[in-house]
């Protein structure tokens, strides 16, 4: 995928408990941030757990996955940022997301030489790992970090389940996807997981 389809992580915090009463102007204020660079929203994601009940995590996808500036949209603070291109997943802009679901978000550290070797290990291991009756599962996007040049980087799988029992069953998937995610372990130094729910921007 070429830098026209770069992505955007971006994680908010809104005042008080919880997100829910400033839905409808944080929506309208990213789509006034979007709409003239191209750019569009992938999907918006509240927190299942490792999240709090007032934070949201945005991704965007588009020509122009520029840094949002502070207060750009209205009340949320943004918390953290970061510009990932996809390596094997996705292969093709992405419609936005609208499948009901669990979203796990995962992070992986490891040395940027290692990120090739990571995403083709990935890619292996999927051709089993999704092929089962035992539970329902799709690796939506493996992402690095646009810029590679720093000797670490931080990668991120977005996988969907239809539910936490997916989840649960597909901790112990089938044995060569299991011997690709052994060695994919090997090349990381650590890992960050949080499991959310998509909302929709309406």
């Amino acid at each position: 995928m070429n830098d026209s389809y770069d992505f955007s992580l971006i994680r908010v915090r809104l005042p008080g408990r919880s997100w829910q009463p400033y839905r409808t102007a944080l929506f309208e204020r990213l789509a006034d941030v979007l709409q003239p660079t191209g750019a569009a929203l992938w999907g918006a994601f509240s927190g299942l757990f490792g999240i709090a009940s007032n934070e949201l995590i945005l991704m965007t996808h588009g020509p122009d996955p520029r840094r949002l500036a502070e207060g750009s949209l209205g009340e949320a603070r943004i918390t953290e940022q970061y510009r990932l291109t996809p390596t094997v997943r996705p292969s093709t802009p992405p419609p936005a997301l609208i499948r009901p679901g669990v979203y796990v978000f995962r992070f992986f550290d490891t040395e940027s030489r290692h990120i090739d070797a990571i995403a083709a290990l990935s890619q292996e291991a999927w051709t089993t790992f999704e092929n089962t009756s035992a539970y329902q599962s799709e690796p939506l996007g493996l992402f690095a970090p646009a810029d590679r040049s720093g000797s670490e980087a931080r990668m991120l799988l977005l996988t969907w389940y239809d539910g936490f029992g997916s989840w649960e069953k597909s901790r112990t998937p089938a044995p060569a996807a299991r011997a690709n995610f052994a060695r994919r372990h090997e090349l990381t130094s650590g890992t960050v997981a949080f499991a959310t729910a998509l909302i929709g921007a309406a």
